[in-house]
């Protein structure tokens, strides 16, 4: 056998795992949410349905008010699951409203992944995590422009247990914000 066929078929090879690990991502579209829904178990909301901390003024967030969370809520998702939770549409309908009432700023949704999986696997869950989260926000009505996308896989854990408790803290889109400058 050539050297030359030899390596074509190792391209093959590696090109089939590749599809593979992509075709095993969960091919489900985001479940439409019902408005009004409470968020039981889901990220914390402050009393005036923003995200953690409180307060919702854009002085308030550059004041670091907002702590290491921002004034945005993280969303979490099922295991080997990119589809939006019905829980976590209230979630997202608040991050909507702040960036409603906040148009000079941008945000990036970092998607997130446990540590179950290969490091390629976790990038392209985390990717579709990341996606389902941006196109919600969209049909909310924030410009799509405002928002990009970034999958950290598993290499950003928030927890570094080796258990369910953990992992499903891992599993998240972060909602990372920041002024627009332009």
């Amino acid at each position: 056998m050539s050297s030359h066929s030899t390596l074509a078929k190792a391209m093959a090879i590696v090109s089939v795992g590749v599809m593979l690990a992509i075709a095993g991502c969960s091919s489900k579209k985001p479940a439409p949410i019902n408005g009004g829904e409470n968020n039981p178990g889901g990220s914390q909301l402050g009393e005036n349905g923003v995200g953690k901390g409180g307060g919702n003024s854009l002085e308030d967030w550059k004041n670091g008010k907002f702590g290491a969370q921002g004034p945005l809520s993280d969303i979490h998702f099922a295991y080997n699951e990119y589809t939006i939770q019905e829980q976590d549409g209230s979630v997202l309908k608040s991050n909507a409203s702040w960036l409603q009432a906040h148009p000079q700023t941008r945000v990036q949704v970092e998607g997130h992944c446990d540590e179950r999986g290969s490091e390629e696997y976790n990038i392209a869950l985390g990717a579709k995590r990341a996606q389902a989260a941006k196109d919600y926000l969209v049909t909310l009505g924030i410009g799509g422009s405002r928002i990009s996308t970034i999958s950290y896989g598993k290499e950003l854990p928030l927890c570094t247990e080796h258990d369910e408790s953990c992992w499903s803290q891992n599993r998240r889109d972060h909602f990372a914000v920041s002024e627009n400058k332009e």
